[in-house]
């Protein structure tokens, strides 16, 4: 099969290759319902030596850039409790921590959540967090940009290989809010 976008050598339906995914996207996958059907999702196989974002497309090409998103983890806190939500943004912005997802979490002070916390809680790898599959009470934060690209590469669950679906699917997984302006240029 040949990937929507980029020139990827083994591109193959997520549904068909399970075994490649952690078990959080796994089975989010196998149980995945709503307009966009799982086979839109599409695994791509990727060295997990250039999985970070400026190399990567440095590898497969700058046109990625704008077609791909980053899923970060984010803690927000309030008093003595702590609120864990995924963002996801596309990769040549950065998340608007203080201001969007401050006040969306209703939270005092928000910082990315500690690695061995975000990998930790969520299942996967450092590095290859994505928005499929993520623990079902967290709040997930999706830039409106994100959602109006066709087809966006985002990270499969592990370093090794990239989930490539359509835009629209961001806003149908568990707990989707698409906020305006949560991806801010970065600088």
């Amino acid at each position: 099969m040949r990937a929507p976008i980029g020139a990827f050598d083994d591109a193959r339906p997520a549904p068909d290759c399970l075994d490649l995914l952690t078990p959080p996207v796994a089975a989010a996958v196998r149980s995945w319902t709503g307009p966009v059907p799982a086979d839109q999702i599409v695994y791509v196989d990727t060295d997990p030596a250039i999985a970070d974002t400026a190399v990567f497309v440095e590898h497969y090409g700058p046109d990625l850039l704008d077609q791909s998103a980053n899923c970060v983890v984010v803690a927000g806190k309030r008093g003595d409790t702590t609120t864990l939500a995924a963002c996801v943004v596309k990769s040549a912005t950065r998340v608007d921590v203080n201001g969007v997802v401050r006040k969306h979490l209703g939270a005092r002070k928000v910082s990315f959540a500690p690695m061995d916390t975000a990998t930790g809680e969520s299942g996967m790898e450092y590095g290859g967090i994505t928005p499929i599959g993520l623990p079902a009470d967290w709040p997930l934060l999706v830039d409106a940009a994100v959602v109006d690209t066709p087809w966006v590469l985002v990270g499969s669950g592990r370093r090794r290989g990239k989930i490539i679906l359509p835009g629209k699917a961001f806003a149908q997984l568990p707990n989707a809010v698409v906020l305006e302006g949560l991806g801010v240029a970065a600088g």
